[in-house]
């Protein structure tokens, strides 16, 4: 966004030269006439210029936002995750391997920052409370390692053991409380909570996984977990409180692990990149689940998805370009 307001200002200033050289005439400083423009372009280009797609829009009265490129060199799959109204973490691997931060201040997007670390998978993210989050990613060593942000400044990177053969997922339904979910050597979902004081052991739960899980929470002591199984058809399990429910078959050919997130209790979206590389949705109403949607575009990762808010959805993907794209819904 920097360099396509740059641009289009330093073309407007060559082309417009009298405007500017009037207002100074006119005593107004020369940072207040720059800024000033800059900020109406910025804007502009925000708000009221669709920016060009990675590929076919979204449906019809969908009412998704166009993409938009939010740049970056990804090698990974992106995750997401939001403390409060209005906040977004996105996170990606480098070139480097290094973990990335990009965010959401709630007016506008930061510039990438590196993490550190050496990732042999893409992140997952969570936020358990206000100004809380923790990223999670596989290392050299193919455990599942840890980083976090305290409110002040990022922790160490710390191992949390296990041999994974997928990214990580995470997910949160209380403060304090982090659940997350890998894909292990024999192809199962493996399970590890952090209770507020400790972490558990691995446990196993199951199922044939043939891509990396995703997780989410909706209420207290609920979690929903996805992952693509065999026949490349959308699998979900789900904890009730007491006890995990048996897999269920959610249908669907989808081309890369499934995204979840929730926007209400009891309410659930679900996206994974489709036969055509598109973004397509499935959601759960409260009581049943709709069919497959085509929402557009063209991704080359897995996407990754977060609700900072009742009605609103935001998706994250790797385009052609290998910059993060994102889309949303309010």
């Amino acid at each position: 966004m920097n360099q396509r307001t740059n641009a289009i200002f330093n073309d407007f200033r060559r082309n417009q030269s009298w405007i500017f050289t009037t207002l100074r005439a006119a005593r107004v400083p020369n940072n207040v006439i720059n800024s000033t423009f800059r900020d109406v372009i910025e804007f502009t280009l925000r708000n009221i210029i669709a920016p060009p797609a990675p590929g076919p829009g979204p449906i019809p009265g969908d009412r998704w936002s166009q993409w938009e490129d939010l740049g970056g060199v990804l090698t990974s799959a992106p995750a997401a995750a939001s403390w409060a109204p209005n906040r977004i973490d996105a996170f990606g691997r480098g070139t480097d391997n290094a973990l990335y931060h990009k965010w959401w201040d709630g007016s506008r997007w930061s510039d990438w920052e590196s993490l550190g670390g050496t990732l042999t998978s893409a992140p997952g993210a969570v936020s358990w409370g206000p100004n809380r989050i923790d990223v999670f990613a596989r290392g050299t060593n193919n455990a599942m390692w840890h980083i976090f942000w305290n409110g002040s400044r990022w922790s160490q990177w710390e191992d949390l053991g296990g041999t994974l053969t997928s990214a990580p997922a995470a997910s949160s339904w209380a403060p304090n409380r982090i659940d997350t979910f890998v894909r292990g050597t024999d192809n199962a979902l493996y399970h590890k909570w952090w209770d507020g004081s400790r972490w558990s052991d691995w446990e196993n739960l199951g199922g044939t996984l043939t891509s990396a899980p995703a997780a989410v929470s909706w209420g207290n002591n609920r979690i929903d977990v996805f992952a693509r199984g065999q026949g490349n058809r959308l699998y979900h399990i789900w904890w009730d409180g007491s006890r995990w429910s048996n897999w269920e078959d959610l249908g669907g050919n989808i081309t890369s692990a499934p995204a979840a997130s929730s926007r209400a209790a009891n309410r659930l979206e679900v996206f994974a990149r489709g036969q055509n590389n598109q973004l397509i949705i499935k959601s759960w109403n409260g009581s049943r689940w709709s069919d497959w949607r085509n929402i557009g575009g063209t991704i080359t990762s897995d996407p990754a998805s977060v609700s900072w808010g009742p009605n609103r959805t935001d998706v994250f993907a790797r385009g052609t370009n290998n910059a993060m794209w994102h889309i949303w819904r309010d």
